[in-house]
């Protein structure tokens, strides 16, 4: 294990470890803010060694180059190839989509253009070199860049501090070339005998282009390329693509198939070590070049070191200022990557929303940004889709059984821990009616208790009592006169374990510290190792609770609402069943998935027995237990599988909050791949959440056909009238966003004051 490192004051004595783009641009960097500094780059290749072919940065990504060094910026100027348009070309057609904007050059010459940057500036390179032992570097120098790649020996050295945590995944692909320039960034599908194969290309000279072939790992080896070598499989994938290359061949450079690894690290720094570019980080090259990453890594612990006051100070400041935006991209990259590693599910969408739904598929494009890069493609996909014309996605009908609602925007079930022994009051009556009156297609209330002992907090709303259902029938009433043309729905469900807890902004999740009930669930397992241990429910105990959910739901049926969902999410009673981390049963009610299913579906289906016909019923689970052992996105679409083949209108697909050791991975939208899995497995429509906060969000996941309604919890606590002033930012007026008469005068959007554009990040002069 290494020892420890002091970290000096100032960087004068600076070591790179690996001569890729990364490296060598923070070499040259450090080395032009300060030219008495002593840099020295280690590369274990030859000056002409590399591997892969082009390399593509973002406009962004050159105006940083551009401000912090121009020399750089002019040389690659000359060299850059750019281009507008991605074609997608599957089924036997191609959709083209402009106004994208992409620069790429080969990585030699970016390498060629580096290296002479650095000899100019006296950087010394060292070629065929393999860097001396980390610490002795870190004893000789002030600061150690370590750029030495997604197998970085600078990381593996000191593991115990960066925590690395390395992901591979379920696709091989290839890096290859082609001796032509595709006029297009291109992406062509291929449905063969053995599965799906995708081929990712674009120029990166006027005479050559980069191709990448990708599968799954199921489909690389039952096509024989596990038994090919590197010609083989070089010749085959031409003859796959024969069409995109105009039956050219391809060209590898030591080229070898391989499986994405997404590096995570939870420290980039060490003393006066420092992780930059694939050593600290990796994201999928579908959504772009690590070496974009490792560039604006480079510009920002240059500029890190000019600002700060000694070495510790500017190595913190670099972490906290890129580990964000790495996350963000890393998690765009994620989406992306899952997107075509399932993207047999979108074989049978219309080729136009296909292609929607693949530009869209890292969520960093989305629909209004895609209107601006190419209006008339946009519009296209709308008019498939059924949009009247200056109709949003989002304002579009959707119908459910005999509901039909005037636009897909839902109101979030939000517990409030407003109640007074399970009645709702004003408070409740205000809370769901100015969210009605704020335009919403479906109101839902928070989950509402089938017993006093199925509650989470003495604050909980219920429907076991003739009084709170007239309660609720008032509410109903307000919500069907005073904002006629939305739904109203309620979300019956049971507390499990995790009930007899205090009010959320008293403690969440944590016992009441007097007057608690005893709890029940699937398995005697408490939440927490501080919550109380519920009794394992006996048969005659499931029946009783069956029951207390058919007398609510009819109670829910006299009072008005127009649909009722099934809450099966969230750790909660029936939730508890369907996790094998809750249910450890060995009766008919637990073991294998089939098991336990069945007290969930038998609460369904006696739920459904009363409900209205033609009224329709949904169900939400947690697609994901966010923990090892725990339910799996296959186990999810058997779920729901099993829901809709019992009946359920639609399914609400959330995720987590089962166990209380889970990691999620948070980030915008980050629920929604697990709704569009469900959705295009089963057939059946799909409520997405979690994280949905804008309605270009909203319209881009409608329109590319991931969900079918959108439910939006926080940001109609920020603003009720959220729906309303969708349609007003977008300059929509009709059917689908209609303002109540004593609101109307607030239906234009004030106006608001100028803000100006971000500087750049680092400036140095000419």
């Amino acid at each position: 294990m290494a020892g420890a490192v002091t970290v000096p004051d100032s960087a004068q004595r600076v070591a790179v470890v690996g001569g890729g783009p990364g490296g060598l641009y923070a070499a040259a960097l450090l080395k032009r803010l300060d030219p008495a500094r002593s840099v020295t780059v280690w590369e274990r290749n030859a000056p002409d060694d590399t591997f892969g072919f082009g390399v593509v940065l973002s406009d962004e990504t050159l105006g940083g180059i551009e401000h912090a060094d121009p020399v750089v910026y002019a040389a690659l100027q000359r060299h850059f190839v750019r281009w507008d348009d991605i074609d997608i070309v599957h089924a036997g057609t191609r959709q083209t989509s402009g106004g994208h904007g992409f620069a790429a050059l080969g990585r030699k010459r970016l390498l060629q253009i580096l290296h002479d940057r650095c000899r100019e500036l006296g950087v010394d390179l060292r070629f065929r070199s393999e860097a001396p032992d980390v610490d002795r570097l870190a004893a000789g120098h002030d600061l150690v860049v370590a750029a030495d790649g997604v197998h970085s020996t600078t990381r593996d050295t000191y593991s115990h501090v960066f925590r690395p945590h390395v992901a591979t995944h379920r696709c091989r692909y290839i890096w290859l070339a082609a001796d032509f320039a595709f006029d297009a960034f291109r992406f062509e599908i291929a449905e063969t005998e053995h599965g799906v194969m995708q081929l990712h290309g674009y120029p990166y000279a006027a005479d050559a282009s980069t191709v990448i072939v990708e599968m799954r790992e199921e489909v690389w080896r039952a096509a024989g390329f596990d038994e090919l070598d590197e010609q083989e499989s070089v010749a085959r994938c031409a003859k796959i693509f024969a069409d995109a290359l105009g039956g050219r061949p391809l060209r590898s450079n030591k080229s070898a198939w391989t499986t994405f690894r997404t590096v995570v690290n939870e420290h980039w720094s060490h003393g006066n070590v420092v992780l930059l570019g694939d050593a600290a980080h990796t994201a999928h090259f579908s959504i772009g070049s690590g070496t974009k990453l490792a560039v604006e890594d480079a510009l920002a612990l240059a500029a890190c070191l000019t600002e700060q006051p000694d070495v510790a100070s500017a190595l913190a400041a670099y972490e906290a200022e890129r580990k964000p935006v790495v996350a963000s991209t890393q998690r765009a990259a994620r989406a992306s990557l899952e997107w075509f590693e399932n993207i047999g599910l979108y074989l049978d969408q219309p080729p136009r929303q296909f292609a929607f739904n693949l530009l869209t598929r890292s969520r960093r494009v989305t629909h209004d940004n895609l209107r601006l890069r190419d209006a008339s493609f946009t519009e296209a996909v709308e008019r498939d889709f059924g949009c009247p014309p200056g109709t949003p996605p989002m304002f579009t009908p959707f119908r459910l059984r005999g509901l039909t609602l005037r636009n897909r925007v839902v109101v979030s079930p939000m517990d409030m821990y407003s109640a007074t022994d399970g009645v709702p009051g004003d408070f409740h009556l205000v809370h769901l009616g100015a969210r009605a009156l704020g335009g919403a297609g479906l109101v839902m209330t928070e989950m509402v208790c089938v017993s006093p002992e199925g509650r989470i907090t003495p604050g909980c709303a219920g429907l076991y009592t003739g009084q709170q259902a007239e309660a609720w029938k008032r509410v109903v009433r307000f919500v069907h006169t005073r904002a006629p043309g939305t739904a109203i729905g309620v979300q019956l469900g049971h507390s499990g374990r995790k009930g007899s807890t205090r009010l959320m902004w008293e403690g969440m999740d944590e016992p009441l510290e007097e007057g608690n009930w005893p709890l029940v669930a699937a398995s005697p397992i408490p939440y927490r190792p501080d919550s109380q241990t519920p009794r394992e429910l006996t048969r005659s105990q499931l029946t009783d609770i069956r029951e207390q959910f058919t007398a609510a739901a009819w109670r829910a049926a006299r009072a008005g609402f127009d649909l009722l969902e099934l809450h099966c999410a969230h750790g909660y009673l029936l939730s508890g069943f369907l996790s094998p981390l809750t249910n450890q049963r060995t009766d008919a009610y637990g073991g294998s998935l089939e098991r336990r299913l069945r007290f969930p579906l038998e609460v369904f289906d006696a739920v459904r027995a009363v409900w209205p016909a033609e009224r329709p019923m949904t169900v939400r689970i947690s697609a994901t237990d966010w923990a090892e052992g725990g339910t799996s996105a296959e186990d999810a679409v058997d779920i729901a599988r099993a829901f809709a083949e019992h009946g359920a209108d639609a399914i609400d697909v959330s995720t987590g909050q089962v166990v209380a050791d889970e990691r999620p991975e948070f980030g915008r939208s980050y629920q929604t791949p697990y709704a569009d899995r469900i959705r295009h497995a089963t057939g059946r429509p799909v409520i997405a959440v979690g994280a949905i906060s804008s309605w270009d969000d909203v319209n881009s996941l409608i329109l590319a056909g991931r969900t079918d309604l959108c439910a939006l919890a926080r940001p109609h606590l920020y603003d009720p009238h959220w729906t309303l002033h969708a349609a007003a930012e977008q300059g929509y007026e009709g059917p689908g966003a209609v303002w109540s008469a004593p609101y109307r005068a607030g239906s234009r959007r004030p106006q608001t004051g100028r803000t100006d554009a971000p500087k750049p990040r680092l400036t140095l002069g000419g």
